[in-house]
């Protein structure tokens, strides 16, 4: 599990909405297809949660949402969730008890450094996708694609409310 915040990042949410959702359908697009294209190969499971403030400590907050979205009942407990606030511009990237104990010590921090370098750029669905991405590459390694797969959780966006 990792944890990071992002700051001097004025530009992030200045073209967000004013209301859910803080992507336009576009954005929501990107990260989607992102989503697919990284589950493609493998049997794992990602999940993107987005919301505007984190109300508690960012690793606890990304935990109760990896939860409330049920990516601790994937078949082999492979589920990867990226979590980001982005008013609060801190982020998350937790995997279940499959994929942590296979993946390289440095994995979620390396995740974390290149998602961090996109997000202090601005770009933060760029970000966002390259943490999929590299999720995705992992998953594809130790949980390649079985023909009698099935997608066990949505692709879409999830956009909490704070609650």
């Amino acid at each position: 599990m990792v944890i990071s915040q992002f700051t001097s990042l004025q530009s992030l949410t200045s073209n967000l909405q004013e209301t859910m959702p803080l992507f336009n359908d576009e954005e929501q697009q990107r990260i989607r297809e992102a989503v697919e294209r990284a589950e493609k190969h493998t049997s794992g499971e990602i999940r993107v949660c987005v919301e505007k403030t984190c109300s508690e400590e960012v690793l606890d907050r990304a935990a109760k949402y990896f939860t409330k979205l049920d990516m601790h009942k994937t078949k082999l407990r492979n589920g990867v969730l990226i979590y980001v606030a982005t008013e609060d511009h801190k982020f998350a990237i937790i995997g279940d008890g499959g994929i942590n104990k296979v993946v390289p010590d440095d994995f979620w921090d390396n995740a974390k450094l290149q998602m961090l370098e996109q997000f202090k750029l601005g770009n933060l669905i760029e970000g966002i996708a390259t943490g999929v991405t590299m999720a995705g590459e992992q998953l594809k390694k130790y949980f390649p694609y079985d023909n009698d797969d099935v997608n066990e959780l949505s692709d879409d966006v999830s956009f909490m409310d704070g609650n």
